[in-house]
């Protein structure tokens, strides 16, 4: 089968690749869970560098820790050991003095920019309530954000909670300047123009690692990313496969026939589009029936939870890969 333009069919729930279906098909949607903003002990200090230039630092150079959030875990680790091994360094895994140089912190640009809040980051429409119910969710007239702090927090890669922490009793509030995370700001109004590299590019996604990664023929690599990828009933499925083409803001068609946890009483029904759909802003259609690469309503969850059979990337890292690949790019699940 094959995703007509405005049809898409998922079997995915908390992840960043998906399984997908054409009409009228299956979907898998992702569990919604309310943002956390709970405060949490700092960090120790690091000996070069913080939390939030590493992290920085590594999405700028192409190796993303998901959503940046100033603290140390796994994504931000796994990122870590992925940059030391493209770079021939020793894999600690490690925040280390060696790494942050290798990453150019001590001349690189800073790593917290200022940005003023406009009159458009207020107005929406906001969603401020979405249902975690996927028949009520297509109720609602479009899946949007739910404030203008968590627009502008995936704007800039970054959790609400470390934006919060960057800008103590900051209302938001148009012409207030706060401090965010110097990467490239995301627009998920702004479909992705085709990166350069596209044209020699294999994706593998790896379930053990929960990451996928874009690399050249010659091995380098271009992309890392964080991911979700299926669970004990919807596992990983390996194999080599490729990419059928790419779908920019798409509905999401819920079957609740594809999904094992779903209620009895549930019916099919067809989700808006929107940052906050359950496949995020970008469907990557794969040859293996059903499957995809997309994004996610919960960044902050990418890499740490589960999935309905999907892979899963945040946005911003969704709408990366989707303008590396092109219909024939290689894709395989390890």
């Amino acid at each position: 089968m094959r995703l007509h333009a405005a049809q898409l069919s998922v079997i995915c729930v908390a992840l960043t690749v998906c399984v997908a279906a054409a009409p009228p098909q299956k979907h898998r949607a992702i569990k919604r869970v309310a943002p956390r903003v709970a405060k949490k002990a700092n960090p120790p200090a690091l000996q070069c560098g913080d939390y939030v230039g590493f992290q920085v630092l590594l999405d700028r150079q192409g190796f993303s820790t998901g959503e940046i959030d100033g603290r140390p875990g796994g994504n931000l680790s796994r990122a870590l050991a992925a940059m030391q091994n493209a770079r021939k360094m020793a894999a600690t895994s490690q925040p280390d003095c060696e790494t942050w140089h290798a990453l150019g912190g001590d001349h690189a640009d800073a790593t917290v920019t200022t940005y003023t809040i406009t009159a458009d980051d207020l107005k929406g429409p906001f969603e401020k309530t979405i249902p975690r119910e996927l028949p009520k969710q297509a109720e609602l007239p479009a899946l949007g954000y739910r404030s203008p702090l968590e627009m502008i927090g995936e704007r800039f890669h970054a959790s609400p909670a470390l934006l919060q922490k960057m800008n103590p009793g900051i209302a938001v509030a148009e012409g207030r300047e706060i401090k965010v995370p110097a990467v490239k700001p995301f627009d998920p109004n702004a479909k992705p123009a085709t990166d350069p590299a596209a044209s020699d590019v294999t994706i593998q996604v790896s379930r053990d690692e929960s990451a996928l990664r874009a690399t050249r023929g010659d091995g380098t690599v271009v992309f890392w990313a964080p991911v979700t990828t299926g669970s004990e009933h919807d596992p990983l499925p390996p194999g080599d496969w490729k990419v059928d083409g790419v779908q920019w803001h798409p509905v999401f068609h819920y079957n609740p026939k594809l999904f094992w946890d779903a209620k009895p009483a549930d019916v099919r029904a067809d989700i808006k589009a929107g940052p906050n759909n359950p496949v995020g802003v970008v469907w990557i259609d794969l040859s293996k029936e059903h499957y995809g690469l997309h994004g996610t309503p919960e960044p902050g969850n990418v890499g740490h939870t589960e999935s309905h059979g999907c892979v899963r990337l945040t946005n911003w890292d969704a709408a990366r890969v989707a303008a590396l690949v092109k219909p024939g790019t290689p894709v395989l699940f390890r």
